[in-house]
């Protein structure tokens, strides 16, 4: 029993997404694209979050991995270079940038932040890209500054950084992604 609350105490609560998906958006999704079966619906799989640094000062990577780890609640990968580019002046394993890959519920819940939250507080913005899919149903975005999450105080920041998105999902093709994603409450702009 102790053993039990152990593990579910720093456990995140169920995500909203999670049982909107499972009550509304999967039967418009069966229904939508003629599916036999639950299991060809499209899901979210996973979702990877980028953030590329300047590789000349430790103090600003370490600042970076600070955000990124507020950000989405995980500690990033500090990632490095695997070539030597003389015109970026980079070196083979020098430190370039750090990532987060999300799984699960809190795949879930930083979608749910990112949609209700974090894109409405962007300056003039029009909605997402409809064009960012890679033909999988796989969908790529940026964001150009951090301070558009609640959790970075603006006092602490010391440099604006932008990141990227990458949100992985099991459909087929482009369609029945942006169907997904629009039924989890993605601002997908018209074509």
């Amino acid at each position: 029993m102790a053993r039990k609350q152990e593990a579910t105490k720093g456990a995140l609560p169920a995500p909203r997404l999670k049982k909107v998906y499972a009550e509304t958006i999967l039967p418009k999704l069966m229904e939508q694209f003629k599916y036999s079966s639950v299991m060809q619906a499209p899901k979210l799989e996973k979702i990877v979050i980028n953030m590329g640094v300047k590789a000349t000062d430790d103090k600003h990577l370490e600042n970076c991995i600070r955000d990124m780890e507020i950000i989405t609640g995980q500690k990033p990968v500090v990632t490095t270079a695997r070539k030597a580019i003389s015109n970026f002046k980079l070196r083979e394993g020098m430190k370039v940038g750090c990532k987060v890959t999300l799984r699960g519920d809190r795949a879930y819940h930083w979608l749910d932040k990112l949609a209700t939250v974090v894109l409405p507080r962007i300056r003039d913005f029009q909605g997402l890209n409809p064009n960012s899919f890679d033909g999988r149903g796989n969908y790529a975005m940026g964001l150009k500054e951090q301070l558009v999450f609640p959790e970075i105080p603006y006092d602490s920041f010391d440099r604006i950084r932008g990141m990227d998105v990458i949100i992985c999902t099991t459909a087929k093709n482009d369609e029945e992604a942006r169907a997904f994603l629009k039924g989890m409450g993605m601002p997908l702009r018209e074509k």
